[in-house]
């Protein structure tokens, strides 16, 4: 049976991405701490836009195929298990100095639930975005993986075109729902920022767009051809009303879990303080300084810390 187009777009993004050497010693690393249990590594976010590993932190997501393969009888699969996914840090030494690499651990069962059934846009709002395979066990899980994204980007669009006007274009539907994501999640992202994703990858995005509403379930049709084209939705004010109610909805449960997620991370790896200050003050400029005791108490003390953050703008 022959590929979805938007598949094929998403392998052939895949396949023209060459890991650099910092990727490749990032992978290794990864691959020797997970052993068999890994089906692969995605490679997404800023370094991959940029396409520079040594600007900033690479940002990568270790696909298990179950978290007691990852862990063991720990802890820590119950917690990935009911708050998905964990995060950890990972520095190396490279020819070019250190790399630094924040990775996600997620199974695969969760990850096909999260693209396409989850009712939070956690995991398809990330990988409807250009996503690179970094390493994948074998044909078989690269084509899960594949599989996994593409229904991320028709998850997106499903949740997103109700929201959008009668005539809308490629870029009205990924900025719209690129910020319509990053609201649901207490992101500290600039504004113009989803502009800068749409426009770094601007023909793919187009082609993509193009691909995909093929398989939306709402009526929509296509005028004209090639990036300037237009779309035209036939969508009732029913559906619109219950698409901006899921959204503020999403919003609220999205806030209240990346809150529970940034908790989590600060016992998943060290320096979780830093790295969280490091994370706002890239995004929005805000930089504080933190004292020890914050550094060692997060929960006790680092309360007033967020407040004061959350005063100056590093998040909204």
């Amino acid at each position: 049976m022959k590929a979805p187009r938007h598949l094929k777009l998403i392998e052939s993004r895949w396949q023209s991405t060459t890991p650099v050497p910092e990727l490749i010693i990032l992978g290794d690393a990864l691959m020797r701490r997970y052993g068999n249990a890994v089906a692969g590594i995605l490679y997404y976010g800023s370094c991959l836009r940029k396409g520079d590993a040594t600007d900033g932190l690479v940002d990568l997501y270790v696909i298990v195929d179950d978290y007691r393969s990852a862990y063991g009888w720990s802890p820590r699969a119950l917690f990935n298990w009911l708050l998905p996914p964990n995060v950890f840090y990972l520095e190396l030494p490279t020819d070019r100095g250190t790399v630094r690499a924040k990775y996600a651990l997620l199974s695969l069962p969760q990850l096909k639930r999260g693209t396409c059934c989850w009712f939070q846009s956690y995991l398809w709002g990330r990988f409807a975005q250009p996503v690179a395979l970094l390493r994948a066990r074998d044909e078989a899980s690269a084509k899960e993986l594949l599989e996994a994204m593409g229904k991320a980007v028709l998850s997106f669009i499903a949740a997103i075109l109700p929201l959008l006007p009668d005539r809308f274009s490629a870029r009205d539907l990924w900025e719209q729902g690129l910020s319509y994501s990053y609201r649901t999640e207490l992101r500290a992202e600039r504004t113009g920022r989803q502009a800068e994703i749409f426009s770094d990858a601007e023909p793919y995005f187009s082609e993509l767009t193009a691909a995909a509403m093929r398989y939306s379930p709402l009526p929509v049709s296509r005028e004209g051809e090639g990036m300037d084209c237009t779309y035209v939705a036939d969508i009732g004010g029913m559906r619109r009303w219950a698409a901006r109610v899921a959204w503020s909805l999403r919003k609220l449960q999205g806030r209240l879990l990346h809150v529970l997620r940034l908790v989590k991370g600060l016992f998943t790896f060290s320096g979780g303080v830093d790295y969280i200050l490091w994370k706002l003050e890239r995004h929005s400029g805000v930089r504080v300084e933190v004292s020890d005791r914050v550094r060692k108490h997060p929960l006790i003390f680092g309360w007033g810390l967020a407040w004061h953050l959350y005063r100056r703008g590093a998040f909204r």
